[in-house]
């Protein structure tokens, strides 16, 4: 068997990618790390296995030369810069160039941007249908609205100009409701936005009580700038708020997963401050429309009990006279029969009295004398009994015209 040397053998490789790929190649690779330096961008593309899982089935360093680097800078613009990201799917121009001391080599010439949005978009469609397996798509948005959001979370980045435009439309509302803001700093864009967005949401839900609702926000930007509200963690942490979840991203035309999940998605920070101001004025409109319904319930009120008072009034003073006509009636009447009852009464007992005066007289002794009877007497007692008589006493009988003495013989 022929040795080869390390040198021959690559050599030989070096020759042979030559000869097989003389001309720049496009391939599709997923960015693992992307590394500025010096204006230039180092790359580690990968191939994940497709177990599923995250195995890496292949794997090469790239590299974007700095004068390159400007000239897609300079066609592609921002969406370049989005592509490029650790995540992302990429689809590259490539050379390729082998080096018999530093191994393989691939050297980006152009990007493809519209592929990773493409790789985004099936990404994003299969989020969507997580979530609703999840039961998370509707769950924020079927939370009951308060009746006003004065105390609102703000999950944006400190120095965003949507932030600054959302609080000057609050503060410059012309009905003057007052608003309780609290920021909740993350990145909106780039590698960082999962992992702030993520702590953000979390300190919310962990005092989820001190607000209203919470707000995302953000001042527009390129497609690809909103990749990261797209991330199954971050739509499934936003959709298990307790809370109802405003998202005002600024952008018109197209939509995240994130706006999806929430209670309202509206297009521009400014739209979500008028969301709420207007919510308030609603709920303002409301009150105003129950005060002018309890004041006429109670001018209603008033105005039947004061009938019914009256009525109450004339009742009672009708009453009374009619009283005071019964009362005098009967005291005329018994003025004018008092003298007659007067007299009636006097000739009663006058005759009641005569009568029992010879009732009297009827029963009196002196009239039993006088009808022949007689009344004797034993030593001053009157003898009502012949047992109590003995023979040899004196007694004294006494007739209508005079007594006399006997002695008893028998």
């Amino acid at each position: 068997m022929t040795t080869y040397s390390l040198l021959d053998l690559n050599t030989f490789l070096r020759q042979a990618i030559a000869l097989n790929f003389p001309d720049p190649v496009w391939i599709s690779a997923e960015i693992a790390q992307a590394t500025p330096a010096r204006g230039h961008l180092f790359l580690e593309l990968v191939q994940k296995a497709e177990t599923g899982e995250d195995d890496i089935a292949a794997q090469v360093s790239a590299i974007l030369w700095q004068r390159q680097y400007r000239q897609l800078r300079h066609s592609l613009g921002a969406a370049l810069d989005e592509a490029l990201c650790e995540g992302r799917e990429v689809r590259l121009c490539v050379r390729i160039d082998f080096h018999e001391r530093y191994g393989l080599k691939l050297f980006v010439l152009d990007a493809d941007p519209a592929y990773t949005i493409g790789r985004l978009e099936l990404q994003r469609r299969k989020t969507l249908h997580t979530l609703r397996e999840e039961g998370l798509l509707e769950r924020n948005r079927a939370l009951p609205l308060p009746r006003t959001l004065q105390r609102i979370a703000i999950v944006s980045s400190e120095g965003a100009a949507g932030l600054q435009d959302f609080q000057e439309h609050l503060q410059q509302n012309p009905f003057g409701f007052a608003f309780s803001c609290r920021l909740f700093s993350t990145a909106v864009q780039g590698e960082r936005l999962e992992i702030e967005f993520l702590e953000a949401l979390q300190q919310i839900a962990q005092q989820a009580s001190a607000f209203d609702c919470a707000v995302v926000l953000r001042g527009g930007g390129a497609r690809l700038d909103l990749a990261g509200f797209d991330a199954l963690p971050v739509c499934r942490a936003a959709a298990q708020l307790s809370i109802p979840l405003l998202i005002g991203i600024g952008h018109e035309t197209d939509d995240t997963v994130l706006d999806h999940v929430a209670f309202a998605s509206l297009k521009t920070p400014t739209a979500v401050a008028d969301f709420l101001i207007q919510h308030n004025l609603f709920f303002e409109n409301e009150l105003l429309e129950m005060a002018g319904q309890v004041r006429q319930l109670a001018q209603t009120l008033v105005s039947q009990q004061h009938l019914q008072l009256t009525q109450w009034q004339e009742a009672t003073q009708w009453a009374a006279q009619t009283h005071l006509r019964s009362a005098q009636q009967k005291i005329a009447y018994a003025t004018t029969t008092l003298p007659w009852l007067q007299g009636h009464i006097l000739r009663r007992a006058q005759e009641q009295l005569q009568r029992a005066e010879a009732l009297c007289q009827a029963w009196h002794p002196e009239a039993a004398l006088r009808r022949g009877f007689s009344l004797t007497f034993k030593d001053g007692k009157v003898v009502s009994s012949v047992q109590r008589v003995q023979p040899g006493d004196v007694v004294e009988t006494r007739l209508a015209d005079g007594t006399f003495r006997a002695h008893v013989t028998e």
